[in-house]
Parts: C-alpha cells; structure tokens; sequence
C-alpha cells in the first residue's frame, strides 16, 4: 500500500517561528525567576551572616568587660626616677585600657589580656568604628609599659594618670563598624552626699563600679540586628598588692 502525504501535512514556518518564541520567552521567563530566586538567597545569606556577626561582635564585648581583672601598673619613667604604682585603668570617651580574663583567641581559657578599646574613623571617612588590640598580660609590669605617670588638671587640681596613645594597625579587631558614634561612660562610685554618676572621664583612683559603650549605626536597618549599648557591672573582688590569708 503507498502512502500519499497531504499537500497540507507538516508545520509552515509562522508555526515553527511561534513555537521558537514562545519557548524563548518561557526561557527568559524561568531564567528571570532563577536569577530573583538566587538574589532574594543571596540577600538572606548576607542579612542573616551579618547579623550573626553583629551579635558575636557584641557577645565578644560583654564577655571582655565582664571578664575586667582590678590589676596595678609598676612603672619607672628614667632611671633617675623613682618606681611608680598606680590602679591600671584609662577611661576616656573615644579611648578605654583594663585587663580581662577573656581572650579573642581562647575566649575565657586563654591568658588574661590587655585590652585596648579605640573610637577610629570609619571606611571612606564614613562614620566610626569601634577597634581592639590585645597584650598578654603578665604582670604590673606588662601594663607600666603603657604608663607614663600622673599630670594636673589645672582648672579642678585633680590629679590623675596619662597613657601612651592607643595604636591600631592591620591586627586591630573590628567590633564594630558603620557607626554614627561610639562612646565610653564610667560610672564613678557614690562619694559621701554625692550619688553614682556617669562620667565620660575616669580621673578617680581605683575603678569604676560599671562600663557602658553605647553605639547607634549610621545608616538604621531595621530588617538588620544592628549594633547597641553595652553595659557591664565591675565586680571588684580583690585588691591588687594586697595578701589575702585564709583563717
């Protein structure tokens, strides 16, 4: 038997031309979707390890301040000059020094460290942000190296200790960073009549009762878990030089 093919069999070209451009636009259609779907991930990705970071950034400082060590500082300026001692503590707005237990490398496990916070200015000159270096902590003498004695506020005749400059470098830790403003406050111990206050300028002898750093982002995300005030007890349970005997 022989088959005969219709005049009219097969597909013209307008047909084969639709059948092209409706696959093409299903293509650019799931490639579109694809490429939304891998941005909205990729997005989520960025939101959610940002917001880890800013919380281990923020856990990293709580545990410093929590892990505070009331330690002394033993220092000689000259030969010449007698051997000073002195509480080790620097606390000032942008600029704070203590001695903690915690370690960025070893967390509480690690030797005590010599912690050395900076307000700096930000990327592009964009905001700030809030830096710490570390020293190993192995004796007043380890922390005389940052002292460089007492001077005189003329205006109050408050005497009070000064500090080398805080250098920061390519080891400096970013705690922080896209902030509006980092600040250091001290709460300074009820004197007499006179209540707790916080002060931006630690000038008393021995340590303050409390820390707080108080920071705010420079550009608010309220989808972002964004950098907020530490507070932090000083829990002073020794004296530094002192003996203690078991009765």
């Amino acid at each position: 038997m022989t088959l005969r093919h219709s005049p009219q069999s097969g597909m013209t070209l307008l047909e084969v031309m639709i059948a092209v451009t409706l696959f093409a636009i299903l293509s650019v259609g799931i490639f579109t979707a694809l490429r939304v779907g891998l941005n909205a991930m990729d997005h989520s990705n960025q939101r959610l390890m940002g917001n880890r970071r800013a919380a281990y950034a923020m856990r990293i400082v709580e545990s410093q301040l929590t892990g505070f060590m009331p330690e002394q500082a033993v220092f000689q300026l000259t030969p010449q000059t007698p051997v000073q001692v002195m509480p080790f503590f620097q606390g000032e707005p942008a600029s704070m020094r203590l001695v903690s237990t915690y370690s960025l490398q070893d967390a509480s496990r690690g030797m005590p460290q010599i912690l050395e916070f900076q307000v700096i200015a930000g990327a592009d000159s964009r905001g700030v942000r809030l830096v710490v270096n570390e020293h190993p902590f192995t004796g007043p003498a380890s922390t005389g190296v940052f002292c460089l004695g007492y001077t005189m506020d003329p205006s109050t005749s408050v005497r009070f200790p000064i500090f080398r400059p805080i250098q920061t470098g390519p080891g400096s830790f970013v705690l922080a960073d896209k902030l509006a403003y980092a600040r250091f406050l001290f709460e300074a111990p009820p004197l007499g009549p006179q209540p707790a206050a916080w002060v931006n300028h630690w000038v008393l002898p021995g340590w303050p009762i409390a820390i707080r750093i108080e920071m705010a982002p420079l550009d608010p995300d309220p989808t972002r878990l964004q950098p907020m005030t530490v507070t932090t007890a000083v829990h002073i349970n020794k004296v530094p030089g002192l003996e203690y005997v078991d009765n």
